[in-house]
């Protein structure tokens, strides 16, 4: 295994006075998430990845979650890089979000697997590995990093407390709310948040978190499956087609749970469609107004209507 790839990563190498460590070295401390086991890296972070791997060997994977072998491969990296105990660290790279970190390091498929040692890159393989096949790849890659003076080990659980988030504060919105909830008294939390939302109308959580309520008090005591069937037979209601977009959305479909209150807005007129429109934008709340999926709903929303 050669310590130096067709990639130039001169740009990018560790930064002069940097130096391999002599010893076991405890890299939780290092900045942009180099101390950290598994970190995800773009353009922002890839410089300090690259300089940590003068401390730790650094495997970097490239995929993309469009692929199962990545995320297959992506699951196996993750488990052995605890299994291995900080002696390397996994550095993801999402190709569809960082493309510019894949053209840098000269990816043409994903999966692809290269390491970093002293900010050098070595080619490791492509495609998918078994665990038999890559668990002597990586012991190859600890010999030939220790034997060039990179032998430093991530403190693992320094590392896990560092990627523990944070419980986030309840707020007292959020407290009387969730208190409501627990009792079952769906009408008590809409009010919640109908009151935070008077006093702050251009809040966007608290209508998402209303709109999360209005949703779970209609699919209370529901099956979705049932919802759904109900939803596609012949002569199903306005009310009908509108559960089954709840329902589409609580299995997790945003896709179908925004085409079926499309198609509700569609299908009807008059204040039928007006309600079903009313849905689906507080649907949009629910979902985010950011998500791609609403993005394309709102331009198929307006080509329904005008």
């Amino acid at each position: 295994m050669s310590m130096f790839g067709a990639v130039d990563l001169s740009s990018l190498a560790p930064k002069q006075g940097a130096s391999p460590a002599a010893g076991p070295t405890n890299a939780a401390s290092a900045p942009g998430g180099a101390g950290r086991l598994v970190v995800d890296v773009d353009a922002s972070n890839l410089r300090d990845v690259v300089e940590g791997s003068a401390r730790v060997p650094v495997v970097v994977l490239l995929h993309t979650p469009r692929s199962q072998a990545s995320t297959d491969l992506a699951v196996l990296l993750e488990r052995l890089a605890a299994e291995y105990g900080g002696r390397f660290q996994l550095a993801r790279v999402d190709v569809d979000a960082a493309p510019e970190v894949a053209q840098a390091l000269q990816a043409t498929a994903v999966p692809t697997v290269i390491a970093l040692l002293a900010g050098q890159p070595v080619p490791m393989f492509q495609g998918s590995a078994p665990e038999e096949q890559l668990r002597p790849l990586l012991d190859q890659l600890l010999e030939v990093a220790a034997r060039n003076g990179v032998n430093g080990r991530i403190d693992v659980d320094a590392a896990a407390q560092a990627d523990e988030p944070a419980e986030p504060e309840e707020t007292e919105v959020e407290r009387e709310a969730r208190e409501a909830i627990e009792r079952g008294d769906w009408a008590a939390a809409e009010a919640v948040y109908d009151h935070a939302i008077a006093n702050s109308p251009a809040d966007d959580e608290l209508k998402a978190a209303r709109g999360q309520v209005r949703m779970l008090a209609r699919l209370d005591g529901q099956d979705p499956a049932a919802l759904l069937a109900a939803a596609d037979a012949p002569g199903a209601d306005l009310d009908a087609q509108l559960a089954g977009a709840d329902a589409a959305l609580a299995l997790g479909d945003v896709n179908a749970c925004l085409g079926r209150a499309l198609e509700a807005v569609r299908s009807h007129s008059g204040d039928e469609r007006e309600q079903a429109r009313v849905r689906l934008l507080e649907l949009f709340e629910v979902i985010g107004a950011t998500a791609p999926e609403v993005s394309r709903a709102r331009r198929q929303l307006a080509t329904i209507l005008y």
